[in-house]
């Protein structure tokens, strides 16, 4: 096996049953293909009580500065009805110039892609004038507790520093080429249960409907719009994702009611202040009378997701300027610089250093039948081979 050919990387990869948390095999394969390169390869398993344990892999050439870093997850989501699939989910079959497998563009794709550009850079210009490494977790599809927020810390706590970051999940829509995220929105999901009084659906007044006061108070956290978006990012937006009573009686008025929803919001916010927005907001949704007239204030009780996602946006110019004029390059496409879609393990690693995104066409991620044509591996390699001579010598300038 050459890994100069991303087609035999990935494969190798799909083989590998890799769904969260299990390693599958995918991690000891990366280190299969790193090691011969030259990268000192470290195993490291992550712990916290009431998760999975998470096996990861964090891998570096080159011991000096500018230090280049590329991260992923070889961790997959399941594969759904394995009867519905054309080719076995992983299997990696190739077929009318697709290849098939739970993992092919999200994201073992990007990963082995990565691997072939780099041992490509090492055939013709020898190793980088710095450092490349890997950092690749096994729980980005998971609770993202024992990932990559704990193996950035492992490597900081070593030492490890870096320069610049390139996420290999699949960013574009149609073609690849289509786009580069240089942010992510924030993201935070709220859980409230509303109080009311239990009673026979004949006698509403002696009872009081919490399922009147879910109306009111979701349409006050969706109306009027949070904000009109900015200039990186589009508005913030707020869906409401369940709706619950626990009740089976079309004859009885339940006692409480409950309701869960996710906002995604931009710079104008922070997690801190669009929650007190959102509070200000059910406060006064707890008084409308509209559908409740005559009765007390609405009691309600929210809790908040415990790890909200915050909103970043990368300025290095030197880095997205580089992944630019690569797929210029070998696309000839200008890719739109974008902080659309959802979170992803970004969100901790901006913590570290500038980074961006850029991968394969996602369409069929998550989906039966998830597959990648077989000439878009080759032509991401080229770009992230590109891209690579191009950051070393803009970093070394």
């Amino acid at each position: 096996m050459s890994v100069t050919n991303p087609i035999e990387n990935l494969q190798t990869l799909i083989r590998c049953p890799s769904v969260t948390p299990k390693e599958g095999g995918a991690l000891t394969a990366l280190a299969a293909m790193l090691e011969p390169l030259g990268f000192a390869v470290h195993r490291v398993t992550a712990t916290e009580a009431g998760t999975p344990d998470i096996e990861n892999l964090y891998a570096r050439l080159g011991t000096s500065g500018p230090h280049l870093m590329f991260a992923g997850h070889t961790d997959v989501v399941p594969v759904g009805d394995e009867a519905a699939w054309t080719h076995p989910p992983f299997s990696a079959d190739i077929a009318n110039g697709e290849m098939y497998g739970r993992g092919a563009v999200d994201m073992k794709g990007g990963i082995a892609c990565f691997i072939a550009a780099v041992a490509r850079h090492i055939e013709a210009h020898g190793a980088p004038k710095g450092s490349i490494s890997f950092l690749i977790t096994g729980d980005e599809e998971g609770p993202a507790i024992n990932g990559t927020v704990k193996l950035l810390e492992w490597a900081a706590a070593k030492g490890e520093r870096w320069d610049a970051c390139l996420v290999g999940e699949p960013t574009n829509p149609d073609q690849l080429g289509d786009m580069i995220k240089i942010g992510r929105r924030g993201s935070t999901s709220g859980f409230v249960t509303v109080h009311g009084v239990q009673g026979h659906v004949a006698y509403p007044h002696l009872a009081d409907n919490p399922i009147r006061a879910v109306t009111a108070m979701t349409k006050a956290l969706m109306s009027p719009p949070l904000d009109a978006g900015t200039t990186e990012f589009p508005p913030t937006n707020l869906e409401v994702t369940s709706i619950d009573t626990g009740n089976t009686a079309t004859n009885v008025i339940p006692a409480k009611a409950s309701f869960a929803f996710n906002v995604r919001f931009n710079d104008i916010w922070t997690a801190d202040s669009i929650q007190a927005e959102l509070i200000r907001r059910l406060n006064e949704a707890a008084n409308d009378q509209e559908l409740r007239a005559g009765r007390p204030a609405i009691r309600y009780d929210i809790t908040w997701s415990e790890r909200p996602s915050h909103v970043f946006l990368t300025r290095d110019d030197a880095l997205i300027s580089s992944l630019s004029k690569a797929i210029e390059a070998k696309t000839g496409r200008h890719p739109a610089l974008s902080t659309t879609g959802g979170t992803s393990d970004a969100r901790f690693i901006k913590d570290y250093c500038p980074v961006v995104e850029f991968g394969l066409v996602g369409q069929t991620m998550h989906m039966v039948d998830e597959r990648v044509a077989v000439a878009d591996l080759e032509k991401l390699t080229g770009i992230y081979a590109h891209f690579i001579k191009q950051w070393f010598e803009n970093a070394t300038a």
